[in-house]
């Protein structure tokens, strides 16, 4: 079995755990977040780069996964994959809503640059789901991209801004590398 098919196959565990969530199981839940709290929240608090908002977030986030459960396809993807897209979706709404722009705005020039620039907490390990494997076969400027627009939460106009590029060689890369990505994970 490669490592690829890893990815999206359910380990046996998994697959009870799905089931114990969908028949509203609380001490399933409680596993479910001993299990992949801190790696949401690594995630979360990577886009908000604000420890309470990414709390915040966290918290939508599982209550969110709690009542949409039976909306999960497990033919589509593993769980792990599917919570994580939740959780990045809530943060990416949350820095472009409108009370974290005018909330952000306050914020100092140092402090803004510094809190972009830190690296992802020790508990976030991209690994878990093969994504860092797979990006490695990107060439440095596709990754670079993908990088900021998923890991960041640019939009493509603010990515071109950070890198100095044009917005057309943003949207280039960005389409070639998904293309690239969705090759490797078939």
């Amino acid at each position: 079995m490669s490592d690829l098919s890893l990815i999206s196959t359910p380990t046996a565990a998994e697959a009870v755990l799905v089931g114990r969530l969908r028949d509203r199981d609380q001490s399933a839940m409680t596993e479910f977040y001993d299990r992949y709290s801190a790696a949401l929240y690594g995630v979360i608090n990577r886009i908000v780069k604000d420890e309470e908002e990414a709390e915040d977030v966290l918290q939508e986030a599982l209550v969110k996964i709690w009542h949409s459960m039976a909306s999960y396809d497990t033919t589509r993807g593993r769980l792990f994959t599917w919570v994580v897209n939740i959780s990045r979706n809530l943060a990416i709404d949350k820095i472009r809503s409108r009370q974290h722009r005018v909330g952000s705005r306050t914020q100092g020039l140092d402090d803004s640059l510094a809190a972009q620039r830190q690296a992802a907490p020790d508990t976030f390990r991209p690994e878990h789901v093969g994504l860092q494997e797979i990006t490695r076969k990107l060439v440095p400027e596709q990754r670079q991209i993908i990088d900021l627009l998923y890991f960041g939460g640019f939009t493509q106009s603010e990515a071109a801004e950070e890198l100095n590029l044009p917005l057309g060689t943003v949207k280039t890369r960005a389409r070639t590398a998904l293309k690239v990505l969705a090759k490797l994970i078939r």
